[in-house]
């Protein structure tokens, strides 16, 4: 079986880094994907932020933060965790620890630089036609996953 690089996605809310869903990668390729209940901290009475979620959805499907952090911690630590290079997942990933005061124990960088064979741009013309062959939706943390994962297995059985 192969053994997977660490791939993370987070989907945020309408404001700065707001964490609502993320899903990362395990080395045998599994997938672990969960809604985040939002810290009493990040919103106020009159925020709507939570993209395509209700409030009710994440308190009651969500698990808290520091429940998230703790499983990342189980299955990733002091690991260097690839992203699809968005912007959004390092605001989010700070954002999460931020709330209890704790350093990120793992390090992002973008996927692409997984592959020296190919330019950033290819690899993300890649990633565009993977979503599109396989129907799926760029911002659902999953998917993106799902994506970066199909990816590795073409770009590393060419070489």
């Amino acid at each position: 079986m192969a053994d997977y690089p660490g791939f993370i996605a987070i989907e945020t809310g309408e404001e700065d880094g707001l964490p609502l869903a993320i899903a990362w990668s395990l080395p045998d390729g599994r997938i672990k994907q969960t809604l985040i209940q939002p810290d009493d901290s990040w919103i106020s009475e009159d925020t709507n932020v939570m993209g395509s979620y209700s409030i009710e959805e994440l308190e009651s499907l969500g698990v808290s933060p520091l429940d998230v952090i703790r499983e990342l911690e189980t299955d990733h630590f002091s690991a260097t965790l690839y992203t699809s290079d968005n912007g959004e997942d390092e605001a989010a990933l700070a954002r999460l620890f931020d709330t209890y005061g704790l350093d990120p124990f793992v390090e992002l960088a973008p996927a692409q630089v997984l592959y020296e064979a190919i330019s950033a741009r290819d690899w993300h013309r890649l990633r565009s036609e993977t979503f599109n062959d396989l129907g799926f939706e760029p911002m659902r943390p999953e998917h993106e996953i799902e994506v970066m994962l199909t990816l590795h297995k073409q770009l590393t059985e060419k070489d």
